[in-house]
């Protein structure tokens, strides 16, 4: 290397980088540990003299790069923390950790025009803005990207032959079968043929889904029976023996058959007719739940609408499942929006809006205050993993994601209230607008100013028996307005 591009690509201590690791699902010739990756590549940060924060620690596991339509979440915000300059220098093992697709390296090199990247690995360092190393990067991209097309074609190619050999492309054991797919468990086989007989028979997958539940069957899994297993079952080929590949039929499968393929196909053609007549009952007029989004059963759960003019209910939305968390409440919809249709009114009549600015958001003082436990506990996690030897990449990235998830889910809960709803409805004549809202059938807007006014509409169970709407069932928490 010359002495001016020596000075070119001169390092200086203190520096801001960034750590990339990345194994993918494919067999490449080196699946390094992404520990170990990271291992190496503090190393050379410390080689180097360059400082390397917490947040610049980007991990894909289990990602791989070769893929074009494959989301790589650490890849992704790694670009954005060097587009905003908050790093100057990119460590990896290799540069096949980080990109095997031209358009990745092109990316790249677009952000590293204005920014002057130098880019690092175990044997040696790439100057992304140098004409030289751009060109060596190139060529050995390509050459990454067609040795994965070329693994790619021969995987595909081994799947197609496998598949007209007849052989089982097994992943989860299939339910009455071993792990390999090639023995029947009988035990398990009887209750494949007990399902196929019953829907034959007429029954439903609920129902059949609730009888194994309740006789304590699970599936292959260990997990009660929901409807969707008994649907999967009852489309699975697998059973009859019969092998699919990429959609289409090749051939009969060497491992044994429970199902006679006869019985397979005569349950098919019945799916086919449920789901057409199915289709035909959509094709209903159907009505606008304008609480939807707002009705909360008091199990926890939304209630949903039923979708159809006659016997209009709100239905929790557990009412389908088969096990403990199962719950069958209802209320009839016409009296229980009637009822909050009043309540509502009377909100909007004392409303005042002029000058009114409500917060875009609003959000439980408790929800502010777990988030804030939260934030604390993540600053935990990354001091620990930070000074601790033992505790490693993979757990601290496995223990962050909890505590974000829970905090995700708490934001999501945040009630988005905009002014504008209640522009023309609000005030002394609130309930002619009301009416006409329902004469211009604007249920879109009716929705809107219902999520405005409440946070949730509860429904409890009945406290007492008889015909008539019990008002003492339903529990609406009004949102603040002020």
């Amino acid at each position: 290397m010359s002495r001016s591009k020596l000075a070119k690509t001169a390092v200086t201590p203190g520096e801001p980088a960034a750590i990339y690791c990345r194994i993918s699902h494919t067999k490449d010739e080196d699946q390094t540990g992404v520990d170990r990756q990271e291992r190496i590549c503090r190393e050379i940060a410390e080689r180097l003299q360059l400082r390397v924060e917490a947040a610049h620690i980007y991990v894909d596991n289990n990602r791989s790069a070769w893929r074009r339509n494959r989301k790589r979440p650490g890849w992704e915000e790694m670009l954005r923390a060097m587009g905003e300059g908050e790093i100057r220098h990119v460590i990896v093992y290799h540069p096949d950790r980080l990109m095997r697709q031209p358009k990745d390296l092109e990316e790249l090199l677009s952000i590293a025009d204005d920014k002057r990247v130098l880019l690092h690995g175990e044997a040696n360092r790439r100057d992304l803005s140098d004409p030289d190393d751009r060109f060596i990067l190139r060529i050995e991209v390509a050459h990454a990207c067609r040795s994965s097309d070329d693994s790619s074609r021969r995987l595909k190619d081994a799947l197609k032959d496998k598949a007209r050999e007849g052989k089982p492309h097994v992943g989860n054991r299939p339910y009455g079968y071993t792990g390999n797919g090639q023995a029947i468990i009988e035990e398990e086989a009887e209750i494949v043929r007990e399902v196929f007989r019953r829907y034959l028979d007429g029954e439903s997958p609920l129902g059949i889904a609730q009888d194994l539940a309740a006789r304590g069957v699970t599936t292959s899994k260990g997990k009660t029976w929901q409807p969707e297993n008994v649907r999967h079952l009852l489309s699975s080929n697998f059973v009859a023996g019969v092998r699919i590949h990429q959609g289409e039929e090749v051939g009969t499968g060497t491992w044994p058959a429970i199902i006679d393929r006869g019985q397979w196909d005569e349950v098919q053609r019945f799916r086919e007719y449920r789901a057409a007549q199915s289709r035909d009952k959509q094709k209903r007029p159907t009505r606008y739940y304008v609480l939807r989004g707002v009705v909360t059963c008091a199990c926890g759960a939304r209630m949903g609408g039923t979708n159809t003019v006659r016997y209009a209910n709100y239905r929790c939305t557990r009412a389908d499942d088969v096990d403990q968390q199962k719950c069958n409440r209802s209320v009839s919809a016409v009296p229980l929006e009637t009822f909050a249709r009043d309540v509502a009114i009377k909100v909007l009549t004392k409303l005042d809006t002029s000058g009114y600015e409500p917060a875009a958001t609003t959000r439980p003082e408790a929800d502010v205050l777990a988030d804030e436990k939260d934030r604390a506990k993540l600053e935990e996690l990354k001091q620990l993993w930070l000074t601790d030897d033992d505790f490693t990449t993979a757990e601290f990235h496995a223990m962050r994601a909890v505590v974000l998830k829970r905090m995700k889910e708490r934001q999501r809960k945040t009630v988005k209230r905009p002014i504008a709803v209640l522009e023309g409805i609000a005030g002394p004549e609130a309930e002619a607008n009301w009416k006409k809202l329902e004469e211009d059938e604007d249920y879109e807007r009716m929705n809107a100013i219902y999520r405005f006014l409440f946070a949730a509409v509860v429904v409890l169970p009945p406290t007492r028996k008889g015909r008539g709407f019990d008002t003492d069932r339903v529990d609406i928490k009004p949102n603040p307005l002020d």
